[in-house]
């Protein structure tokens, strides 16, 4: 054999194997039918079918009532059964009852139960305003077998979750009819801390933006909002007290802001769906926007000993900083009921402090010397005592912590950064403090990628660093970061779903549900979950969809 002819045997032998791969990796992964998602802690389906009949079907109520469970059977009825008023229009309500009907009576038949009810059973009372905290109770039973469905949990919010999975555990056969397997649920979070950053204060994003992304949060099971509301760029909150705020620092004040009672809007509709809103306003660094309508606020730089007509971090060596900033956060305890207000704290340039006279003055009395480390760490000290008088508790970022601050130990850390491309590092070295740490360092989606990214993300696990078990009880779990700069609102769903749903999972179920083969049916279903339900979730492979596209066929 030639060498030419070897040469041309090798082009082809490769060329038809570089064609086989392609095509195996153009193959659509087959998305699985009645799959939860996140997996619950203990999982077991059977065989058996148990058959539905939507028109009929409802939602009992065994003991405790409350206005949460009333609202959460409105919206999970329409979530397992939309497809049923989407039938409807086609082939008319009498034909799709009476052949609904004859398939029923033909799995009967064939001894397929009929379910009629969940019956939901909520031990502890759940009327009147009560709010999701960390210390809330999260878990929760399901049971349905044999025609009988139960779900029980000890509080209100475990069985929000239940109601979650039931819906999730509904499907459609090939002729439309819809059925449960017959399953046994035992099911509550990893970690209490399962959160979703959005930043408002980079692009605006509208109230219903944020109902919208609150609705495919509780789809998913991540029960905190952590709302990063201003930054530099804008001051979008409107404050009663402070209006200039928005009127100067916001956007366009007339319609890029959230008013009282949108904030409010927001803060029941989580409420409703077991989700806390946490309110982060970013100081003293990331404050700009603060400066037009609270003059004074922010430190003035100097170039040659003269002002140069910018502006650096807040200004912590006048009192009027501190008796704005209590005046400020009383009124922010008094709109969000959440136990916890982040305060900020990242990314902080010494450069324009190091350049005032006057802050050069206040550290030399104060014994500060040239650590401005040590006048951030005043600023922090200050701003968390007026927290922590309100009643509150408080997150930072992590640079307080990295510039050797001390503050309060019952601080909680927000791990976003690394050194030497490393985070389990400083997750070690929070922890090794006794701080208590949410990562998000891993998670940040306004990284914008192409291809299945969601398995970066599914990889990660926030007990991946080197600690005693005593560190790893100060994990509090973590959150997926979507950061503003390039997102708004014509992308930051698509962007956010599913590959918010990887995390999701990994802060929900058990340590060792950690394969990505494995989740990835039950992915691309849950995909198609939310896509029926209204949420613009991108597709997590290179080819396939769902039955149901987004805004119709």
């Amino acid at each position: 054999m030639t060498g030419g002819t070897m040469k041309m045997l090798l082009f082809l032998f490769w060329g038809f194997l570089f064609s086989a791969v392609s095509q195996a990796q153009e193959i659509p992964t087959a998305p699985s039918r009645g799959q939860p998602w996140p997996m619950p802690m203990s999982y077991k389906a059977g065989g058996q079918l148990n058959t539905i009949d939507a028109a009929t079907f409802r939602f009992a109520t065994q003991g405790n009532d409350c206005d949460i469970l009333r609202e959460a059977y409105i919206r999970y009825r329409e979530a397992a059964f939309k497809q049923h008023s989407e039938r409807l229009l086609v082939v008319g309500p009498l034909r799709f009852r009476q052949n609904n009907l004859r398939f029923m009576q033909q799995l009967r038949g064939q001894e397929n139960a009929l379910l009629q009810q969940l019956s939901v059973q909520v031990s502890t009372p759940c009327e009147g305003r009560i709010y999701p905290s960390l210390e809330s109770d999260e878990s929760y039973a399901l049971d349905v077998s044999g025609g009988q469905a139960t779900l029980k949990a000890q509080e209100v919010w475990g069985a929000l979750w239940g109601l979650e999975t039931f819906v999730q555990l509904v499907y459609t056969t090939n002729s439309g009819e819809f059925v449960v397997n017959d399953t046994s649920i035992t099911d509550k979070p990893r970690f209490v801390h399962r959160g979703m950053l959005l930043d408002t204060g980079r692009h605006f994003l509208p109230k219903r933006t944020l109902l919208q992304n609150l609705d495919a949060m509780a789809q998913n099971k991540l029960n905190v909002f952590h709302w990063h509301i201003v930054d530099d760029p804008s001051f979008p909150y409107e404050s009663r007290a402070f209006p200039e705020l928005s009127n100067k620092g916001s956007f366009y004040p007339g319609s890029h802001i959230y008013t009282p009672s949108d904030i409010q809007e927001i803060i029941e509709f989580a409420r409703l769906r077991g989700i806390r809103v946490m309110a982060e306003f970013d100081t003293p660094g990331h404050a700009r926007s603060w400066e037009e309508g609270q003059k004074g606020f922010l430190s003035e730089c100097y170039s040659g000993g003269t002002r140069n007509g910018m502006y650096g971090p807040a200004d912590p060596t006048k009192n009027s900083t501190f008796t704005f900033l209590k005046e400020f956060f009383t009124e922010v305890a008094s709109v969000f009921p959440d136990q916890y207000i982040h305060v900020g704290g990242d990314e902080v340039n010494f450069t324009c402090w190091q350049s005032n006279p006057a802050v050069g003055d206040f550290m030399q009395k104060m014994g500060f010397g040239d650590n401005y480390a040590k006048l951030e760490e005043y600023y922090m000290q200050n701003l968390l005592d007026i927290i922590n008088s309100l009643g509150r508790g408080y997150m930072i970022w992590q640079e307080v912590i990295d510039n050797g601050a001390k503050v309060r130990e019952d601080t909680v850390v927000g791990v976003w950064k690394w050194r030497n491309f490393s985070w389990s590092d400083e997750m070690a070295r929070m922890t090794e403090q006794g701080y208590k740490v949410v990562l998000s360092a891993c998670w940040y989606l306004s990284r914008i990628s192409y291809g299945e990214d969601w398995k970066t993300y599914y990889a990660c696990d926030p007990y991946s660093f080197k600690g005693t078990d005593a560190q790893k009880s100060l994990v509090m779990g973590g959150e997926l970061a979507m950061w503003g700069e390039y997102v708004d609102d014509t992308n930051v769903l698509p962007l956010s779903w599913p590959r918010g749903s990887a995390v999701a999972e990994r802060l929900w179920s058990p340590q060792d549900v950690n394969s990505p083969v494995l989740a990835e049916p039950r992915l691309v279903e849950q995909r198609c979950r939310m896509v029926r339900r209204g949420i613009p979730a991108q597709p997590i492979s290179g080819a396939g969809g769902c039955p149901e596209e987004f805004g119709g066929n």
